[in-house]
């Protein structure tokens, strides 16, 4: 379970960055008293265009960031409280996570392993299953350094998933990748879904929501303007479809803050 309340986050601006944006505030407000829930067994969908806050709130979920008002919870764990025992019950997977080039995949999980205090028949167990569901074998013993971007994902995803997280936070994960690597990782989703797992995932790919998404935010100018199943979506829907229907959302939402 991930229970986010009232959720919000300034950056503090130099005046150089407040010249360049032509405010005179000196902390730019990207997250405004954001409030959701992500359930085990289901899958969260946070959508929004690029600069939404998407990133940021995950970030925040994953403990990367503060928040600068509100509070997270993580498997009941409050992150304010306890920020370390919530990051052993959770995995995060974000495009801008650096891998060690000079390893290979198998060293590199390994290493995440024994960081996570994994025994070794069960690292090896659970390693082994990863790269069953990521056609991973083939370039195990290669240098992460000499992989193409979609076998580096790859890697990166069984880093996150090693040490079987109950919470799983995924920034994007198929931006960049190609198709039949997409397809791995969305069956991955899938099967965090059906083992149980609280899983939130970003994106601005409505087909990805389509085919994944339980339940669906929709943020813009760091405001969470939807909350709710995606179901409920599809009932109040008053456009043709997916992609229109949340262009419709985030356009509704940018005329209320002009008035």
């Amino acid at each position: 379970m991930i229970e986010v309340s009232n959720l919000s986050k300034e950056f503090p601006l130099s005046k150089k960055q407040r010249d360049e944006l032509g405010i005179k505030d000196k902390n730019l407000k990207v997250l405004h008293d954001v409030s959701f829930e992500c359930k085990p067994g289901r899958v969260y969908s946070l959508l929004g265009p690029n600069g939404a806050g998407k990133t940021t709130t995950l970030r925040i979920i994953a403990t990367i960031l503060k928040a600068t008002s509100g509070t997270v919870k993580v498997a009941g764990i409050d992150l304010n409280e306890d920020p370390s025992q919530a990051r052993a019950r959770m995995g995060f997977l974000t495009g801008t996570t650096g891998l060690y080039e000079r390893l290979t995949p198998n060293e590199m999980i390994r290493y995440f392993g024994h960081l996570n205090g994994m025994e070794n028949r069960l690292l090896e167990d659970r390693k082994e299953r990863l790269f069953d569901l990521l056609n991973m074998h083939e370039f195990a013993n290669k240098r992460i350094g000499k992989l193409s971007t979609g076998m580096k994902q790859k890697v990166s995803i069984t880093r996150t998933m090693i040490h079987d997280p109950e919470v799983v936070v995924f920034d994007e994960p198929t931006s960049g990748l190609d198709v039949i690597t997409a397809k791995n990782i969305i069956e991955l989703i899938r099967d965090c879904k059906d083992q149980g797992k609280t899983v939130i995932f970003s994106s601005h790919i409505m087909s990805e929501v389509d085919l994944l998404c339980d339940d669906l935010g929709i943020i813009h100018n760091g405001k969470l303007l939807y909350n709710d199943t995606m179901e409920n979506f599809r009932k109040q829907m008053v456009t043709d479809n997916l992609t229109e229907e949340f262009i419709h959302i985030v356009t509704q939402g940018e005329k209320a803050e002009a008035m």
